[in-house]
């Protein structure tokens, strides 16, 4: 399937929201697979913000630790803050000469591997809900076309919230749906604690782990994790559904 294809495939698939299966955790899964696949870019994240404004990570390409922790050294300041606040994309095109300004985070980046991002606003006519960050190995400025294609993509992903019920939705409603999201994905993360420990695996793997049970179940990903932090499920039963 060439580019275009694949392009116009994706803006499909983020605007499928009316499925009864539909999970907003999905959605951004989708969105950062989308930008690693069609865009210049190694890895990619989605930030929220909750409703005290502090960034909440939503989904990564990355699901190791050390890629989550990039995303939490900005939590107050660096360029998602940045981005969130001023509703305006942000390019750092050599993070080695960023010290001074984001010390932590660019030794841990540099450290990573990572030596330049783009970071778009997450928005929702013009209300930001977050930032969308793209990481690449190598310096340079992201490709412009990639930079507006990778807000086209963002936005859809912030529209798709908007219409995902067929109740009708305005901006605030959004905004209090995003913060049950929030309180899913903390679910979500205590749920691959939960397997990670069970297993003795990584939490990419136990992410991986849960991810492949919800499929076999046919049931979303936040329910999965849910039926297992309150006891419905068992460890053991994610990790045995494998073998």
């Amino acid at each position: 399937m060439n580019r275009e294809r694949r392009l116009a495939q994706a803006f499909v698939v983020l605007a499928d929201t009316y499925a009864a299966e539909f999970d907003p955790l999905h959605l951004f899964h989708r969105l950062v697979h989308t930008c690693q696949d069609l865009l210049d870019v190694d890895e990619a994240g989605v930030m929220i913000a909750d409703a005290r404004g502090s960034l909440k990570t939503m989904a990564t390409t990355d699901e190791d630790e050390v890629f989550a922790e990039l995303l939490r050294l900005q939590n107050g300041h660096g360029p998602c803050v940045d981005c969130y606040r001023t509703v305006e994309p942000v390019s750092v095109p050599d993070m080695a000469t960023e010290y001074e300004h984001w010390p932590k985070l660019a030794t841990a980046m540099l450290e990573a591997g990572y030596e330049s991002l783009q970071v778009v606003p997450m928005r929702l006519h013009d209300r930001p809900l977050g930032a969308l960050t793209l990481l690449r190995r190598r310096p340079g400025h992201l490709a412009e076309d990639d930079v507006h294609l990778a807000q086209a993509l963002a936005d859809s992903a912030a529209l798709a919230l908007m219409h995902w019920s067929i109740e009708p939705a305005d901006v605030e409603d959004v905004i209090t749906r995003v913060q049950g999201v929030i309180a899913a994905k903390a679910t979500l993360e205590i749920a691959k604690g939960m397997v990670a420990q069970y297993a003795e695996a990584t939490i990419g793997e136990a992410a991986r782990l849960l991810s492949a049970y919800a499929s076999r179940q046919q049931v979303r990903l936040t329910e999965t994790a849910h039926a297992l932090v309150t006891r419905n499920v068992t460890p053991a039963a994610i990790v045995d559904a494998q073998s």
